[in-house]
């Protein structure tokens, strides 16, 4: 009975992000709120106090020069496949396109950035979009860099650096990034113990 209340409770939290990222998806194509609320079933206002919730903008300040630079390559993966998004394929490529915190992760477990960096490079898909000065966040990307921003705190750092995201993209646990990450084994608990593990 554990584990069926369990695998619920996932599956739940799953399909509340299916939902989140379709919202998302269909309000950067255009859909009214009200379009978006028919097809849900409720009104225009139930649906935008539900998911139009303000979402924290991280500025460079926020950032190390190293998480700075590794954004730029994100942006440019963005642009180059013609993406109107930033998915956690797109952060787990730029956090591996050079030598920073994340590669030295990386390479201390025993992996070649240089693997996650190819693998996670062909998951990315060529899309449609125009280029736009201002790229949305997915949900998945958002929470990996609130989970970063939580570990650099913790740290007692005032900016996240490329380590702290790359421990954030694998503690989403779903997402490109978190399946190319799981897949040349990287364990994010193991480099990185919770306060209660520890």
């Amino acid at each position: 009975m554990t584990v069926a209340a369990q695998l619920a409770g996932q599956m739940q939290a799953l399909a509340d992000d299916l939902v989140e990222d379709y919202v998302e998806h269909c309000r950067m194509h255009g859909n009214s709120w009200t379009d978006i609320g028919a097809a849900l079933g409720v009104s225009r206002q139930a649906v935008q106090q539900r998911f139009h919730a303000p979402h924290k903008r991280y500025g460079p300040d926020s950032m190390t020069d190293d998480l700075r630079q590794a954004m730029v390559h994100v942006k440019q993966a963005a642009v180059h496949h013609r993406n109107n998004y930033i998915g956690t394929e797109h952060l787990l490529w730029g956090l591996t396109a050079e030598d920073n915190g994340a590669t030295r992760l990386l390479q201390a477990t025993g992996l070649s950035p240089e693997a996650v960096h190819r693998s996670v490079g062909t998951r990315l898909s060529m899309g449609a979009s125009q280029a736009a000065e201002r790229i949305a966040w997915t949900p998945y990307s958002r929470k990996a860099i609130a989970l970063a921003e939580a570990r650099s705190e913790q740290s007692g750092s005032a900016r996240i650096d490329c380590d702290d995201l790359l421990i954030g993209l694998a503690g989403v646990g779903r997402g490109v990034a978190a399946d190319v990450l799981a897949e040349a084994g990287f364990d994010a608990d193991a480099v990185d113990p919770s306060p209660a593990d520890a």
